[in-house]
């Protein structure tokens, strides 16, 4: 591993940033997009709702408690570049397996440290997402340019990082039986349920209405995952044909399916939720930390004369966070309720899923 080998950092508008290349050493282009979490780049790494993105973590050092076995939220990294101030390879933490460079090379997922930051984060977040790419120090710009504008961010992450078949997560002496629709299910999510006794059914993204049904569940949970709701028609339309029937709680991307289900329209921010933000509950007018990965969000105008009603705004841009159609005993929620790493303020709405279960 060329640990020391300098790379660079390569924007659409033809930016360059400098920086010492960790990880894999390829050459990859996708969506960057920057992170605020001050902790938890392993679960970020392994989050299958990244895939597809190179994130720049605004908090400047990382790597510095290892990797450890237990905290993985998928059982890939589908990202295509992680953008650090500091990679550290002397971790400190008695549960460490490996570092985070190690790990990153493994899954061949480049890493470029030393770069300034703060400023592509204002760039990021004054411009709005855009296509970059991680190549080595001396490549042109012209060809780095060239590689960017020939090269297609696809649309169909959900079938990639989506299970094949289903599979079991059961609990001791469970009370209830959920299936998730799996967008690129995370593995707190599962654990969520499972501690709340649950057994769940976790199935792929394209499973049908009927084939639901036929697990007989008590209620459902769509995923967050990659993409938007155009990627995945035939999700929109299993829960389109599930509302009313069963309890329903959708996360991140599974927020805009269960919107999209009911008619509303998605619009994408131009600059996206990533990390920990403040949430507000219109109901009590609590305010909570939450943690977000999303692109689009769902237009406050577009829920007029559609079953849905707002449960959660987001406090900096009032972008809506959370929706509920009482009627048909469902919610849904833009962030991640059960944080992995955290924070952790938002974990009573798996209760409150569960809450919905006992009543149906």
């Amino acid at each position: 591993m060329e640990q020391n080998k300098a790379g660079k950092l390569v924007l659409e508008t033809g930016q360059e940033f400098k920086g010492i290349r960790y990880g894999s050493s390829g050459t990859h282009v996708g969506e960057i997009i920057f992170n605020t979490s001050m902790v938890g780049y392993q679960e970020i790494i392994s989050d299958p709702a990244y895939a597809g993105q190179i994130v720049v973590m605004t908090y400047p050092l990382m790597g510095q408690y290892g990797i450890t076995d237990e905290d993985f939220e998928g059982r890939n990294s589908y990202l295509e570049g992680l953008i650090v101030r500091e990679c550290c390879e002397a971790p400190s933490n008695f549960r460490y397996t490996k570092t985070l460079s190690e790990e990153l090379e493994e899954h061949d997922v480049p890493c470029l440290a030393g770069l300034d930051t703060r400023m592509l984060t204002r760039i990021i977040r004054d411009k709005g997402s855009m296509k970059a790419a991680i190549v080595d120090e001396d490549m042109p710009l012209e060809d780095a340019l060239k590689l960017i504008r020939d090269t297609e961010i696809p649309t169909d992450y959900v079938s990639r990082v989506s299970c094949r078949k289903r599979w079991f997560s059961r609990t001791a002496c469970h009370k209830y039986d959920v299936v998730a629709i799996d967008c690129g299910l995370k593995a707190s999510q599962i654990k969520e349920l499972n501690k709340r006794d649950c057994n769940v059914t976790i199935v792929p993204f394209n499973t049908t209405a009927a084939e639901v049904l036929s697990f007989n569940p008590d209620g459902v949970l769509i995923s967050g995952g990659p993409g938007t709701p155009d990627g995945v028609p035939e999700t929109v339309q299993t829960i389109r044909e599930l509302k009313g029937k069963l309890p329903m709680m959708g996360i991140a991307l599974g927020h805009q399916i269960i919107a999209c289900a009911y008619d509303a329209k998605i619009t994408r921010l131009k600059s996206p939720h990533h990390g920990d933000r403040p949430v507000r509950e219109t109901a009590t007018g609590r305010i909570f930390i939450a943690d977000h990965n999303n692109c689009p969000a769902v237009e406050l105008k577009s829920l007029e004369g559609t079953e849905l009603k707002v449960t959660h705004t987001d406090v900096i841009d009032g972008a809506i966070e959370g929706i509920e159609c009482a009627k048909d005993k469902v919610l849904a929620v833009e962030f991640y309720p059960e944080g992995a790493p955290g924070p952790m303020e938002c974990e009573h709405l798996f209760d409150k899923f569960i809450s919905m279960m006992e009543e149906k």
